[in-house]
């Protein structure tokens, strides 16, 4: 048959097919597609899997981390015959990871490149799913399934995660690179936290820092449960505690820093 009935009229087979492709369909070749772990990111779950995952690297970070700089208050230890504070014996021990199959502070700096990639993805897949979520709901929603936890801090998640940005900045700048502390020597973890946290300006800014990602690291521990899909209401009061748990060590070891300083039972070493 050349014709074929279109509606209530016959269309001749011959121009139908002169019309060409229909729109949006391919010619010569499929379309290219892009790369599954991309083609995900594109998509609102994708970046919730990735603020979550992030968010699991980031808590890891700041618990372990907290929990070496405790080592503060053990004071002098012997260390191969000599006296050291036993938290520059552990940070050499930092730098010296994975030696001599890398050279010294090698890992140490892939740790922190990682961190530092953590952070720069958890801060775009935030704003991208703002985006996303602007777009789709102009008015703001509340999901009545959602245990009401956390409504402080919710509201101020985007502002507590830029302080937490440029403390870590800081942070960097004070303790490893050494550009923002005049008392700083490289490898003498104790003398550069009693140099830089002696300055109450800076204690303060520490202590108001950690108060705001004690506030993050809530809603955060809250929330990435959610992200993954482990959000049942029968596990909400589990999740809240952990979520108080995690962000009440963390705030309460890492203010307990600059106090300690301040209070003059981290001192200036002696050694």
């Amino acid at each position: 048959m050349d014709e074929y009935r279109r509606g209530n009229s016959v269309t001749p087979m011959s121009q139908t097919l002169n019309r060409g492709p229909v729109s949006g369909t391919a010619v010569g070749g499929r379309r290219k597609r892009k790369p599954f772990l991309i083609d995900l990111y594109s998509t609102a779950i994708g970046k919730k899997y990735v603020m979550a995952i992030t968010g699991i690297i980031g808590i890891g970070f700041v618990v372990v981390h907290m929990i070496g700089n405790l080592k503060a208050y053990l004071g002098i230890v012997e260390h191969h015959g000599e006296e050291a504070y036993d938290i520059d014996v552990y940070g050499e021990f930092l730098r010296e990871l994975l030696v001599p199959l890398l050279p010294r502070t090698y890992f140490l700096w892939i740790l922190r490149l990682v961190l530092i990639g953590a952070v720069l993805l958890h801060v775009h897949a935030a704003w991208g799913l703002t985006v996303i979520n602007r777009r789709a709901r102009p008015d703001k929603y509340r999901s009545p399934r959602d245990y009401q936890v956390a409504n402080f801090a919710s509201r101020t998640m985007r502002w507590t995660g830029i302080i937490v940005v440029l403390f870590l900045l800081w942070h960097l700048a004070d303790f490893t690179w050494g550009w923002a502390n005049p008392g700083f020597e490289r490898g003498a973890v104790y003398r550069n936290m009693d140099a830089s946290l002696s300055r109450i300006p800076v204690a303060a800014l520490y202590i108001v820092a950690n108060i705001a990602l004690g506030i993050h690291l809530f809603h955060g521990t809250w929330s990435l449960f959610q992200s993954m899909g482990w959000n049942n209401p029968r596990f909400n009061q589990w999740r809240k505690g952990l979520a108080v748990a995690i962000a009440t060590a963390i705030v309460v070891g890492n203010v307990s820093f600059p106090i300690a300083v301040l209070a003059g039972i981290i001192q200036e070493p002696t050694v």
